[in-house]
C-alpha cells in the first residue's frame, strides 16, 4: 500500500481529494526542514509545496518513489539527488495561467496610475483641502502605447502579453530559442531593458538567472520605468533594488516574492515606504479558482505516477 505524507497542507486551500487507489493518508499543516526525513520515513509518496528536500533527506528515505511538488517551481528540490536516487519529481503545469498575469497588472495598474499615493492622499484629508474638484501631485501614465519587456515565454509570459496587447501595448520578449508559442520573436536583454516602460518576470530561478537584475541592469532602464516580479524571489538583487528606488534609477517596483519567505529576519524590501513600491505576499497564485485546479492536478500527478502512466516530470 502506498503511504502518501503531505508536508504541509496548509499552504494550499482548497479541498484536495484522496486518491483512487488503497493508500494512507498522513497530512501536515507545515512542517520544518529538520523534520522532513522524520515525517517522511514511511513515506512512498510525498507531497510539499515549499518545504525543501534535498540530498541529506533523501539519502535516509529508502521507501520515497516520488515527490509530488504542489506548485510550479521545483527549486526546493534536490532533482539531482532525486534523479540519482530513481525518484521521481512532478510539478504543477498551467494551473496559474489567469491568476499571474492578472495580479500582475494590477501592480501595474496601480503604480503607473500612483492609485497608493493618492489613495494615501486621500486618507491625509488632502482632496478635502483642495480649492478645485481634483489635485495633480503625482503623475498618471497611460498603458496604451507603451512598452512592456517580459522575461519568460512560458503560459504566464504568455498570458501577461495577452493582457498587454489587449490594451495596445507594445511587448517585447527577452527569452531563449526556441519560441514556445507561435508568432514570437525574441528581443535581445540589453534592448528590453534599455526600451521597456514595465518589466515583468515570468521565469524560473536558476543558477544562472539568480540576481540576474542588479545595479547593472537598473541602469540601463529607464529612470521612468517599473519592474514587476510575480515570479520568484532571488531573480532580483533587492539590496540593488531598494538602492534603485531610493536614488531614482526606476521610478517603481511591484513585487509578489522575496528571496526568503516569509521574510521573518527581515529584508531590505520591507524598509520601502514610499508609494512607489508594492509587496505582496505571495498571493498572485492564490485564486479561488486556481487553487483549485493546483490542488486536483496534483492528485492526478500522483494517480498517473502509481499507474504508470507518469505525467509532468521534471525528473
Amino acid at each position: 500500500m502506498e503511504r502518501i505524507v503531505f508536508l504541509d497542507r496548509q499552504s494550499l486551500k482548497a479541498e484536495v481529494r484522496k486518491p483512487g487507489f488503497a493508500h494512507h493518508w498522513e497530512e501536515h499543516a507545515q512542517t520544518l526542514e529538520q523534520s522532513v526525513v522524520d515525517r517522511l520515513s514511511e513515506a512512498t509518496v510525498a507531497i510539499t509545496n515549499k518545504v525543501p528536500i534535498r540530498r541529506a533527506a533523501l539519502e535516509q528515505l529508502p521507501n520515497l518513489k516520488m515527490i509530488a511538488v504542489a506548485a510550479t517551481g521545483y527549486d526546493v528540490i534536490d532533482v539531482d539527488a532525486c534523479r540519482e536516487r530513481g525518484v521521481a519529481v512532478a510539478n504543477i503545469r498551467n494551473y496559474a495561467v489567469h491568476t499571474v498575469p492578472e495580479h500582475s497588472f494590477a501592480l501595474i495598474f496601480a503604480l503607473r496610475r500612483n492609485l497608493i499615493a493618492y489613495r494615501e492622499d486621500v486618507l491625509l484629508g488632502r482632496w478635502q483641502a483642495q480649492d478645485q474638484f481634483c489635485f495633480f501631485d503625482h503623475p498618471i501614465h497611460d498603458l496604451y502605447g507603451s512598452t512592456i519587456g517580459i522575461f519568460g515565454e512560458g503560459v504566464l509570459g504568455q498570458g501577461t502579453a495577452a493582457i498587454a496587447k489587449a490594451l495596445g501595448m507594445r511587448v517585447l520578449f527577452a527569452d531563449h530559442p526556441p519560441p514556445k508559442a507561435p508568432g514570437v520573436e525574441f528581443t535581445d536583454p540589453e534592448v528590453v531593458f534599455a526600451e521597456s516602460d514595465i518589466i515583468s518576470l515570468h521565469c524560473p530561478l536558476t543558477p544562472s538567472s539568480r540576481n540576474f537584475i542588479g545595479l547593472e541592469q537598473f541602469r540601463k532602464m529607464k529612470r521612468s520605468a517599473i519592474l514587476i516580479n510575480t515570479a520568484r524571489g532571488g531573480l532580483v538583487d533587492e539590496h540593488a533594488l531598494k538602492t534603485a528606488l531610493e536614488t531614482g534609477l526606476i521610478a517603481g517596483a511591484g513585487f509578489d516574492v522575496l528571496t526568503k519567505e516569509p521574510p521573518k529576519d527581515g529584508n531590505p524590501l520591507l524598509d520601502i515606504k514610499t508609494p512607489n513600491f508594492i509587496l505582496t505576499p505571495h498571493v498572485a497564485w492564490a485564486s479561488d479558482g486556481a487553487m483549485q485546479f493546483l490542488a486536483d492536478q496534483l492528485i492526478d500527478n500522483i494517480e498517473c505516477f502509481i499507474s504508470g502512466k507518469p505525467q509532468h516530470l521534471v525528473t
